[in-house]
């Protein structure tokens, strides 16, 4: 048996106390299939690094201090890298989507009264400005949960931002679930979320997988809160790079290209 099935082990960094604020929740449970490769997606390498501690990274330096974890695939291995990062664990054994993940990570927040962040483990081009910038437009507005969202010219495979007439925020609807109208829409989810702990706690309860995939879509969480009359909010972040998930070597690729000329251009500059 695998000594990270003591779930002592999982959870030995830290205990939530009065002091903290905020939380991150890192979603990085995924087999990532269309990698063609048997390593955890979130350990693929980028620059040398790891994807996921770009992630971590980023979090941490936009406040976040406290980070959970959600692993799943080859989880012993993710865990192995990180043992000694200050980051706690959730294990979710079954991959059912993004609320489930969230869910198997709700007793590392029960009793918390704060901020939580979800981000995807997949996406380190998401930079620690526009976590600063989507936490304190969340705080300043009140909100149960607020998303950062970008504009794609070719928006296709993505979570379309709905709003009504007047731009209010709507809800998150998948790219398989949506009609045609809907696959207009070029404003997308980037599945980076803060949501408000207690509302967060609450709503996951409430998310059913009656989709597409028969999956828990963290997303619906925004129209159940809207139907709640809840505040909800979505920012656009200026970069549309951010909004970049990796899912195949291509795309690694073309990520890893995209920080080796930032990172030229802020030494030029």
């Amino acid at each position: 048996m695998s000594r990270y099935r003591d779930k002592s082990f999982i959870n030995y960094v830290w205990t939530i106390d009065s002091m903290i604020d905020r939380i991150a929740i890192i979603l990085a449970a995924g087999k990532g299939k269309r990698m063609n490769t048997d390593l955890p997606k979130v350990l693929h390498t980028l620059n040398g690094r790891p994807m996921v501690d770009y992630v971590i990274d980023n979090a941490r330096k936009a406040g976040y201090e406290r980070i959970v974890l959600v692993v799943g695939h080859k989880y012993e291995q993710v865990i192995e890298h990180l043992r000694s990062g200050n980051v706690n664990f959730a294990i979710q054994s079954e991959q059912r989507g993004t609320g489930h993940a969230v869910k198997c990570a709700r007793d590392q927040f029960y009793d918390f009264e704060g901020t939580v962040l979800v981000l995807p483990g997949d996406m380190p081009l998401v930079s620690s400005d526009s976590i600063k910038i989507l936490t304190e437009s969340h705080l300043k507005c009140k909100a149960s949960a607020t998303v950062l969202s970008v504009k794609l010219s070719n928006p296709s495979g993505y979570g379309r931002i709905v709003r009504d007439q007047a731009g209010n925020f709507l809800r998150i609807t998948e790219h398989r679930d949506a009609n045609h109208d809907i696959r207009k829409i070029n404003e997308i989810n980037t599945g980076v979320i803060c949501f408000d702990s207690k509302a967060l706690c609450k709503v996951l309860d409430e998310i059913r997988c009656e989709n597409e995939q028969g999956e828990y879509y963290l997303t619906d969480s925004i129209e159940i809160f809207v139907r709640w009359g809840a505040k909800v909010n979505a920012i656009i972040a200026d970069d549309y790079r951010e909004g970049m998930g990796i899912n195949s070597i291509d795309q690694l690729r073309e990520v890893e290209n995209m920080m080796r000329t930032s990172e030229t251009t802020k030494k030029i500059c």
